[in-house]
Formats: structure tokens, sequence, C-alpha cells
């Protein structure tokens, strides 16, 4: 247990059975009244944002989550394996849990996996990762100065939007969190 005084951003609740993580909090004492705390949390494993006002001093449940760095082994057709690398335990996660983090997950790549009381809750890439493309139409000499696309599929199977000028077989650096290209790889 821990008083609405002592939140901090990235804290996890348990409130009502669901898993709140903290986004941001503020400490309000208005001129008249009480003072009070004005909370933005979002569900750990939905997603979903709510706004939420306690009384200045409630109790409020925490959660213990722990994060760890864990490597990605294989897809075991209904799971998504990683090993703790300190301890060499293996998790299996899945498809649902780890979500669009699937497109861009090679073998042996490092990612964060937090869990809470044995149950995965979610796992968190690095903000970009560097992939080959696989597949795409040949590129355009000297067609860089227009803001033109083209599909091209990663080695991971995903289809992301290029510039004209990337080529079959080029390293590229891709957004996880929105599947955007960032930029060409120098090797």
């Amino acid at each position: 247990m821990a008083s609405t005084n002592d939140l901090k951003n990235g804290m996890v609740l348990n409130i009502d059975g669901q898993l709140w993580a903290v986004v941001d909090f503020q400490h309000v004492k208005p001129g008249k009244g009480p003072a009070f705390v004005r909370t933005k949390l979002r569900n750990v494993e939905s997603g979903k944002n709510v706004d939420r006002t306690f009384n200045a001093g409630t109790k409020v449940e925490t959660a213990t989550v722990d994060r760890r760095t864990m490597q990605y082994l294989y897809n075991d057709g209904t799971s998504f394996v990683f090993m703790d690398t300190g301890t060499y335990e293996q998790t299996e996660v899945s498809p649902e849990v780890l979500g669009d983090g699937a497109n861009f997950l090679l073998e042996n790549q490092d990612a964060i996996v937090a869990t809470n009381e044995g149950r995965v809750l979610f796992v968190e890439l690095p903000a970009s990762v560097e992939l080959i493309i696989a597949f795409t139409e040949p590129g355009l000499a000297g067609d860089s100065a227009t803001g033109r696309t083209k599909p091209a599929t990663l080695e991971t199977g995903h289809e992301i939007q290029v510039p004209l000028f990337i080529n079959q077989g080029e390293k590229v650096k891709v957004d996880t969190r929105d599947s955007s290209y960032l930029g060409r790889v120098k090797s």
C-alpha cells in the first residue's frame, strides 16, 4: 500500500483488480477545500487511458511489476519464446500480448518483458530497429527529391513504405511504434 502523495510516473497501481500505470499526476491544493491528486492512468493490459482524481493521502494498492531484459529466441507457432539472459529461464508470450511488436522481432534480439505474479503484461521493444529489405521493386537513381514512397517487405515479413531510391538487400532503420521508415543504415 502507498499513499497518493507517494505517486510517481511509471508506478503501477492495482485498482479494482486491474493494473493501471501512472502516466501523469498532479498534486492540487485549492484555496478552498481539501487537497487532491489528479492522475492520468493507462490500463496495462488494454492500453486504455483514463483520468482519475484521488483525495490527498488516500491509500492505493501498488502492484509489483518485474521488468527484465530478455532475448527473443523463436516462435513455436502458438507463442513467442523469450529467455532471461541471466537465469536462462524461458518465458512464453502470446501473440495477443506482443501485438504489432511481432513485426519487428528477429531471433536473438533483446526486449524488455514486464511480468506481474508470473503473468506477462507487455513487451517493450527498442524505439527503432535495423532490418534488411527482403523485397521491393528496383530503385530509381536520382529520384530522391520527391517525397514519393513504395512498399517494401522487411526480413520479418512486415511491409512498410520506403523512399523510391531504396533497393532490395539494403539495411534500413524502422520505428517500432508506427512502422515508419527512419533512414538507411551505413554498413
